[in-house]
């Protein structure tokens, strides 16, 4: 199969159509609840199977766990616990302590939570977010904020499928003048610890040196949180407990952010999963922590741009498309699996360089596409491989028949000489009748062998066509006369009328073959004792040359293909006439190189109507 074969020929529109529906359906396709969710379990995965370069952390956790709720008498008395652990860590200087403890409410013991608070230094306080549709902040009692050097809130709101891969940065209430915005806590522990401010723009935050890549959106800024590893040594901890035992463990917090909360799991209603969980959840005091160490060590995760989603997904279906159409055999599957492996290994390569590219977008349209282009391949090659055998077996159809045809003449001519030869001193009038015969079988030979050529040569796109200039009534002319005596033989009349006096431009020699192969086309499939009439006009620059006859005509399934190479309607087979089914290809081909075409009109049984459509000349003088 030659390369230019191996392209959908004629079916270019449809065959990227098909890519073009690839593309749009990936497309949509990642934009639904079903693709985002793909897209989250493929994050996820990367999350459990990358393994970062090791970073240092710089926060820690005191906790308040089973044991501490023992110790301190219940969880009645957390804040006598919590007040306890601030003031066995102060003399280590934090750089500062978030309190991941709602303290909206007096309760037991305030007085000495409100001495450790006040005591310590860049102390950051949560705040929580109630009434959504009302929009209230929860803050702490006005006695332990008065001490906060900020406070921030502490709100999650997981993916659909429970897992939390975000923090928002800041959350709202209200509108306008009344609008009240909080930063997360984790933010504001890392403000304070720095003693620096926030700057906001569109597409990112400032804290001191660091930038953080979050767009604004309706509801804030949205971070990924970069889980640590559990490769890494994890943030250290210490529960209170442990720390009221021996108090040298304080040395584990000197010069971090120390985050402060409830993990026991009997009290502990702030547990989620992430994309590390396995089926623990993770406490909200280590899910802030991990969000501190995001920010205090650059590790962000930035969503790539949606034009780029698009612009990726195009290629992929691009090359999958001329994958199948340039190439063939073994290569077409060979590229498209590198090109799905590429597909595949894009959003890890990305994700592995802090960026994340949606799975989906990137996968599916390349699936989609290989699938749907193999599958037209497939299709058309099978469609062409039966055109091809069809045509194969026409073609043998066709040779044996013209075998079968040139014996005649052949024989003919092999006999005449014969005769000659043997009889050297027949009568003279009797010699020329045996030449005469030699001469007229001689010239059919050489007809039917210029008609096979004629085929190979303009299907090759071969043969030059002259440039002559002819009156189109001489070519019509001459074109009846010759036919005329096969029309007597079957008592045929052909009228000849209103034929335009124009001049022709072309090749007059092919012109005629195509003219008389019509005429006696009609000739040969009408009924003896009927009329074959030729009539033409000119107008607008072009000629209509026709030929209607009263013949066996042709239903519409065969006027689509009767000028498909060595294709014979079934009523011409079973009329007995002889013929190849090339004569129609040869004429339809001369005439589309003459920058014209044919019309056909026919019904079984009444006849048809063959119209030559040219461009004309100048008119005669």
């Amino acid at each position: 199969m030659r390369p230019h074969d191996k392209r959908p020929a004629g079916s270019s529109a449809i065959y990227w159509g098909l890519l073009a529906f690839s593309l749009l359906f990936g497309v949509w396709l990642n934009s639904t609840g079903l693709g985002r969710q793909l897209d989250d379990n493929v994050y996820d995965f990367f999350f459990r199977h990358y393994q970062p370069p090791p970073w240092k952390t710089s926060s820690a956790l005191l906790t308040i766990d089973e044991q501490t709720f023992h110790d301190f008498e219940g969880i009645n008395h957390t804040r006598k616990a919590l007040a306890a652990g601030l003031n066995l860590i102060r003399d280590a200087h934090p750089l500062a302590v978030a309190v991941d403890i709602i303290l909206a409410e007096p309760g037991e013991d305030d007085d000495a939570l409100e001495a450790a608070f006040s005591a310590t230094q860049h102390l950051a306080l949560p705040c929580e977010l109630v009434g959504q549709r009302t929009g209230q902040w929860e803050d702490p009692i006005r006695r332990f904020k008065r001490h906060a050097a900020a406070v921030g809130q502490v709100y999650v709101e997981p993916g659909g499928d429970a897992i939390s891969r975000y923090i928002e940065l800041y959350k709202r209430t209200g509108e306008g003048a009344k609008t009240d915005r909080r930063w997360a806590l984790a933010l504001e522990a890392y403000r304070v610890s720095r003693g620096v401010d926030v700057v906001e723009s569109p597409n990112e935050l400032q804290v001191g040196d660091v930038i953080i890549p979050a767009t604004k959106e309706a509801s804030g800024y949205r971070m990924r949180i970069r889980y640590v590893p559990p490769s890494m040594t994890q943030i250290p901890r210490v529960s209170i407990a442990d720390l009221a035992r021996d108090p040298s463990l304080a040395s584990r917090f000197a010069g971090k952010v120390v985050f402060v909360g409830v993990i026991a799991q009997t009290a502990a209603r702030d547990r989620w999963m992430t994309p590390l969980s396995d089926s623990i959840p993770m406490a909200g005091i280590e899910m802030n922590a991990n969000a501190y160490e995001t920010i205090a060590n650059r590790l962000f995760l930035t969503d790539a741009h949606e034009e780029v989603y698009f612009l990726t997904a195009l290629m992929m279906v691009a090359a999958a498309g001329l994958i199948w159409q340039l190439t063939g055999g073994i290569t077409a599957p060979l590229l498209s699996v590198a090109l799905l492996a590429l597909a595949h290994l894009f959003p890890y390569w990305l994700f592995t360089r802090g960026t994340v590219f949606p799975y989906v977008i990137a996968v599916l349209p390349a699936w989609i596409a290989i699938t749907a282009a193999a599958s037209w391949h497939y299709f058309y090659v099978r469609r062409r491989l039966g055109h091809s055998e069809a045509e194969k077996t026409r073609y043998q159809q066709a040779i044996h028949f013209v075998t079968h045809e040139m014996r005649t003449p052949l024989t003919a001519i092999q006999g005449s000489s014969e005769l000659i030869n043997r009889y050297p001193a027949m009568p003279e009038a009797k010699r020329q009748q045996i030449n005469n015969l030699i001469v007229a079988e001689s010239h059919r030979l050489g007809r039917m062998i210029e008609v096979f050529l004629n085929v190979e040569r303009l299907s090759a796109g071969d043969m030059q066509l002259k440039d002559d200039q002819f009156p189109l009534p001489d070519l019509v002319d001459s074109c009846v006369g010759r036919a005329q005596p096969l029309a007597e033989r079957k008592q045929i009349t052909v009228v000849r009328e209103g034929v335009p006096d124009q001049v022709l431009h072309g090749d007059r020699e092919l012109m005629e073959y195509a003219f008389y192969n019509l005429l006696t086309n009609a000739i040969k499939y009408s009924p003896s004792e009927t009329r074959v009439r030729v009539f033409g006009s000119g107008d607008n620059g072009r000629i209509r040359l026709s030929v209607e006859d009263q013949g066996i005509g042709m239903d519409q399934k065969e006027v689509r293909r009767i000028f498909e190479k060595f294709y014979r309607t079934r009523r011409a087979e079973q009329s007995g006439e002889a013929g190849t089914g090339i004569g129609l290809s040869i004429v339809e081909q001369i005439v589309t190189q003459h920058g014209g075409s044919i019309d056909v009109v026919s019904s079984p049984g009444k006849g048809s109507c063959f119209t030559l459509v040219l461009p004309s000349g100048k008119v005669r003088p």
